[in-house]
């Protein structure tokens, strides 16, 4: 494959993620374009597909699966779908982009692992936020020594049940945990302890639970968590998302042995850094389409220009994780 190949994209499942956060990507990154879309309201689509300037659109899997014209797929549909997606799409001769969460539990990742290895396609999923800006800021002041040796994390994520962080639909699947796997911890958590495992190292040790406290849906919406990483570093969590708006807290604490950092994981990012040079406030501006410098790493990826960004392996890690910490009292 040369460099000079163009990646023609096609999604499946083209809802309100893709308007802003994603879809655009595909169209904007170099040697990128995207080719046809899919979602099973073929009105939605076609609007989609109207308003985006993309030639082709369809209200079933099959047909943009079978399209000739697509060279790659980025699966975009809750996760009960995404094993399923992932592995058609690989029979079918597509390099494949799975959103995060990457499958309902761990388990499944290794079909998708086994069907990627006999296709001889290529699997990167969405934790993307391992290509924005200011958490690959964060990365650099943790390898630069900026806070000395990192000894332990707090991850805090507290929010109301109607929180304006949480992308509203018409069905609600996020809390539907057949069709998310879980809750809110669940669609959003993989943001957090993707970075975890990136930035401390393999998890050698992890405990935790979830539980359903108020009951104002079928998903757990409190969960705890423990962790210990190969470098040494420690986590603990807590998420839960029904509790008072006063209490609202979105917070990233890492401590180590000459000074911490804090930076929050939604809306824009703050970073601020305590050491001995005194306490520092870094704004690194998100980019206008948050997942394009992931596409744009996905898209070098599939043109052999680079190694994986993000394997089903390193996704299943973060899965691992999120089984362990979500487990039931």
């Amino acid at each position: 494959m040369g460099a000079e190949k163009i990646i023609r994209w096609g999604i499946i499942g083209v809802g309100d993620v893709c308007e802003l956060k994603s879809g655009p990507g595909f169209y904007k990154a170099p040697n990128s374009q995207l080719a046809a879309v899919m979602r099973r309201n073929g009105e939605k689509a076609k609007d989609f597909a109207a308003r985006h300037n993309v030639d082709s659109w369809h209200d079933n899997a099959e047909a943009l699966l079978t399209d000739p014209n697509i060279t790659a797929v980025y699966i975009a549909t809750p996760p009960a779908q995404h094993k399923d997606y992932a592995i058609a799409a690989l029979n079918a001769g597509k390099h494949v982009y799975i959103e995060k969460p990457v499958s309902l539990n761990a388990t499944e990742c290794d079909a998708i692992i086994a069907a990627e290895k006999t296709s001889g396609k290529k699997v990167s999923v969405a934790h993307y936020r391992r290509y924005v800006p200011c958490f690959m800021k964060v990365g650099e002041l943790i390898r630069s020594g900026a806070i000395g040796q990192p000894l332990m994390v707090q991850l805090d994520m507290l929010q109301p049940a109607k929180s304006k962080i949480i992308t509203e639909t018409d069905d609600n699947w996020r809390v539907n945990p057949a069709l998310s796997g879980g809750g809110l911890f669940h669609d959003l958590s993989p943001h957090q302890l993707d970075l975890m495992i990136y930035w401390f190292g393999s998890v050698v040790q992890a405990s935790g639970f979830g539980y359903n406290q108020r009951r104002f849906n079928a998903a757990d919406d409190c969960v705890h968590g423990w962790a210990k990483f190969d470098s040494g570093v420690v986590l603990q969590g807590r998420w839960h998302y029904a509790v008072a708006q006063a209490q609202t807290r979105d917070l990233c604490e890492i401590i180590g042995t000459t000074g911490k950092l804090t930076i929050n994981f939604f809306g824009q990012q703050v970073i601020h850094l305590t050491n001995s040079d005194g306490e520092q406030e870094i704004i690194v501006p998100n980019p206008q389409h948050i997942q394009q410098p992931m596409i744009e790493q996905v898209n070098n990826y599939f043109r052999d220009e680079r190694d994986n960004p993000c394997s089903v392996s390193e996704a299943k890690a973060v899965m691992e994780l999120i089984d362990c910490f979500s487990r039931p009292i």
